[in-house]
């Protein structure tokens, strides 16, 4: 078992492939080497050949000009017989390789007695450096020649391996011994749930003897449903890390490309892979890229979309009880799926990580502070309390923005006051000290954020407001953060239509107190607009429609049926109109009603927020008390 692991290691297997953009980066390399190469061999044999750049002369007038006395010095290598003048100049002769330099001159008349006045020196050559430095003219070029052509040959090689390995899949792999990269169950804070319905799967892999004695077979596919940041990838790596197998990991969209078939290709050949390192774990994220209905026009509706889900659809179900292979995938949009990934067999167990309540707030808050040094003062159950509707991811941000903000300001220690802060930046967006308003409009952005808070403070349905500001964050001149006392997971049409009325809270502020309108309630306009629509047509809170949904999932529908296909009468339509317009006038006159008879307090809460730019809970709890209103406590049951 051991050797045939190791003769099918999925680490060779998925070795990253070079992209197509690096082929003429590497091209451009092996050229410039080749022109290196070239200069190389240029030189060498300059240096070989510099002799021939030195002026030659005869061995008579050698003779002549060693009987004048106007040589210094003779060396004779390899036949070659080089003289050194006395004015310093270089001259090369040839002499007979059978006769020695002193018989050769004496042939033309020099005598012993001329030779003994100059420096003569005989040396002679051999072995394999003499033949290389004379052999180096022909076989430099040669050799050149030849790395060239290896070079170019290795280059069309590599660009055919590419084309080969096109359809072969772009997993990325977590081996069971990646000790750096494993993730177990004690890494996931919440999502209890889930891990107690995923703990099956990780005993099935470790322990597959006990299910199939007794008849039982484990779910094939798993989908992970749940809204983008709850910890969907980070969930199935730590199935991954608690049984201890190979992660398969790819993303939906990898297996999409220009060409028809190679999607289904690269499926073939991650599923043939996690075969033989089985026992492992296929992930796919996000697989509404290739999983969409098929045959609707949605996602594009090309051929090479829906022959990978065909192809998935084919892997999945042809898989064998002994496999011991479980796909995995995430999504955030599991009303888009095509049936029949969602049918027995297939991905026939669906878990939905909802976002963390506020114990689970706490507990994902101590993980991610692990490395981070606190103050005294960090309190993490406030930082939970004030984090409602936050995801794993937005609390990785929170805790991560926070040590930012300490080591900006040269502090060694994270602070409670730095958490806070990074509240209201991962919500809203970074401050912006430098967009300064003038006075009349910081007037208008003070009495617009009073006019919300008020409406909210006043109305018993709303959210207690925990902090007013004029300071601009992100695209917002300003802000009220309001925040529920408790976590809630239902909604009541009388919270919905507070909601409504805190929104236009500034619209009306506007109205009466400077008798016109700016572009700041746009926002206020367009949010409120769209709750009264999701009342009419999603939750059945209309009177006059009654308890009917007009519309699905994000007011589309679905299930090849058309993107904006309406599936009522224009008669509906406009009924539907009638309603929306009704409840953002009724929230209005509730809100121009609150306004008016304290507008002492709107004065008063506007003025402050001229002077100290934001109002924290406390003092605004403090202003309402002696106004006469009682700020929440608890949270009004419906």
């Amino acid at each position: 078992m051991a050797k045939q692991n190791k003769k099918n290691d999925p680490k060779k297997v998925f070795l990253d492939k070079i992209p197509n953009g690096a082929m003429k980066s590497s091209f451009f390399g092996n050229f410039a080497i080749s022109i290196l190469i070239l200069f190389f061999v240029i030189s060498i044999y300059s240096l070989v050949s510099n002799n021939k750049n030195k002026e030659k002369i005869s061995i008579s007038e050698l003779a002549k000009s060693v009987q004048g006395g106007v040589i210094k010095e003779i060396s004779v290598k390899n036949g070659v017989i080089e003289a050194v003048f006395k004015d310093e100049t270089i001259k090369t002769s040839k002499k007979e390789d059978s006769s020695s330099i002193a018989e050769t001159l004496a042939s033309y008349g020099v005598t012993t007695e001329d030779l003994s006045k100059i420096k003569v020196s005989v040396n002679q050559d051999g072995g394999f450096f003499y033949w290389l430095l004379n052999l180096s003219p022909i076989l430099f070029p040669i050799l050149f020649i030849a790395v060239f052509i290896w070079l170019m040959t290795r280059q069309i090689k590599g660009a055919g391996m590419q084309a080969f390995s096109f359809g072969q899949s772009r997993a990325r792999l977590t081996a069971p011994d990646d000790t750096k990269q494993k993730v177990t169950f004690k890494d996931v804070a919440g999502c209890k749930e889930a891990k107690e319905e995923l703990s099956e799967i990780v005993d099935f892999l470790k322990n597959p003897k006990k299910f199939f004695e007794i008849g039982a077979r484990i779910p094939k596919g798993i989908l992970l449903m749940g809204a983008p940041g709850t910890g969907k990838t980070l969930l199935a790596r730590a199935v991954a890390g608690e049984a201890n197998v190979a992660f398969f990991s790819i993303s939906g969209s990898e297996f999409v490309e220009m060409f028809v078939g190679v999607g289904a290709s690269r499926v073939r050949d991650l599923f043939n892979v996690a075969k033989k390192a089985a026992p492992a774990i296929i992930f796919m994220d996000e697989i509404d890229a290739v999983g969409r209905v098929r045959g609707g026009g949605m996602g594009g509706g090309n051929d090479e979309r829906e022959q990978t889900l065909n192809q998935i659809l084919v892997e999945m179900d042809g898989f064998e009880p002994a496999e011991k292979v479980v796909v995995m995938a995430a999504t955030n949009r599991p009303d888009v799926l095509d049936p029949a990934l969602l049918r027995p067999g297939r991905f026939d167990r669906r878990v939905t990580i909802d976002l963390p309540d506020r114990a689970d707030r706490e507990e994902i808050l101590k993980i991610h502070s692990k490395e981070k040094p606190f103050a005294e003062d960090v309190n993490l159950a406030v930082v939970a309390e004030r984090t409602p509707g936050f995801s794993g991811a937005d609390l990785y941000s929170l805790m991560n923005e926070a040590a930012i903000l300490a080591a900006r300001e040269n502090r060694t220690k994270v602070a409670q006051f730095d958490l806070v802060r990074s509240i209201e930046k991962v919500m809203l967006g970074p401050e912006r000290r430098s967009h300064i308003l003038s006075k009349k409009e910081k007037e208008i952005t003070a009495y617009h954020e009073a006019g919300h808070a008020l409406v909210a403070s006043v109305l018993p349905y709303a959210d207690p407001v925990h902090k007013i500001s004029i300071i601009s964050r992100g695209r917002a001149a300003g802000y009220t953060l309001k925040l529920p006392i408790e976590d809630r997971k239902l909604q009541s049409k009388n919270e919905f239509l507070d909601d409504i009325a805190m929104s236009l809270g500034g619209y009306v502020t506007e109205q009466v107190v400077f008798g016109d309108l700016t572009t700041g309630p746009s926002n206020d306009l367009q949010v409120s607009t769209a709750l009264a629509r999701d009342m009419v047509t999603k939750y059945g809170m209309s009177e006059n429609l009654g308890p009917i949904a007009l519309e699905g999932a994000g007011g589309k529908a679905l299930f090849g049926r058309g993107v904006n296909e309406k599936e009522y009468s224009e008669e509906v339509g406009s009924l539907i109109d009638k309603e929306v317009s009704k409840i953002m006038k009724d929230a209005h006159e509730k809100a121009l009603k609150i306004i008016t008879e304290n507008r002492a307090l709107l004065d008063i809460i506007a003025k402050r927020l001229v002077e100290t730019e934001s109002i924290e809970r406390d003092e605004f709890e403090n202003i309402l008390i002696s106004n006469g209103i009682q700020p929440k406590k608890k949270e009004i049951l419906v």
